[in-house]
């Protein structure tokens, strides 16, 4: 086992196991603090699949941006908000939750199928590619030509996701003004 597989396998850990910490604890403050860490492990697993630019933006836009705001919300929400959010959770395993919990055991069955039967190795698209030569090595910049296609061929959906992300801003900024008010 080299030192990239027990880096994986650290960061998969780590981000398994915070987001379980996230979904399963009652404290708000310790799950978002422990989704920061879940978003770092994740940014983590881009490095080590040679997706930079990915990692990057993960940092970027999660931990910078989405999360913060997370944080900004929970601190101007007020307490009797905050109050009526735990006392609304209940148990983590409930009848209430049964559908959600179908859902995820059919998402964990296909997930599993689709890792033990697949062979990534032999898939037409991956041969064909490796035939026309039609990959991008890890040598070759891959940031730059990111870069290059969100600035020309790719600006209209990158301006949108950004309007998308001022519009769930000034959401956020207006439910917990809104929770401050009531």
């Amino acid at each position: 086992m080299n030192l990239a597989q027990v880096l994986f396998y650290l960061m998969a850990f780590i981000a398994t196991a915070s987001a379980v910490f996230v979904a399963a604890t009652k404290n708000l403050v310790r799950s978002i603090f422990m989704f920061f860490i879940t978003l770092f492990a994740l940014a983590g697993l881009y490095v080590l699949a040679l997706a930079d630019f990915v990692a990057i933006t993960q940092i970027v836009i999660y931990v910078g941006g989405i999360l913060v705001l997370i944080l900004f919300a929970f601190m101007l929400s007020g307490k009797e908000t905050l109050n009526t959010i735990g006392e609304l959770r209940s148990k983590f395993i409930s009848i209430n939750k049964l559908p959600a919990l179908l859902l995820a055991g059919l998402f964990l069955v296909v997930l599993l199928n689709m890792i033990f039967k697949l062979d990534a190795d032999n898939l037409g698209w991956v041969k064909k590619a490796q035939v026309t030569h039609n990959m991008i090595l890890p040598n070759s910049s891959m940031t730059e030509n990111i870069g290059i296609n969100l600035m020309t061929k790719y600006l209209l959906p990158f301006e949108a996701i950004s309007v998308l992300l001022m519009v769930a801003l000034v959401g956020a900024a207006h439910l917990s003004r809104k929770g401050r008010s009531a």
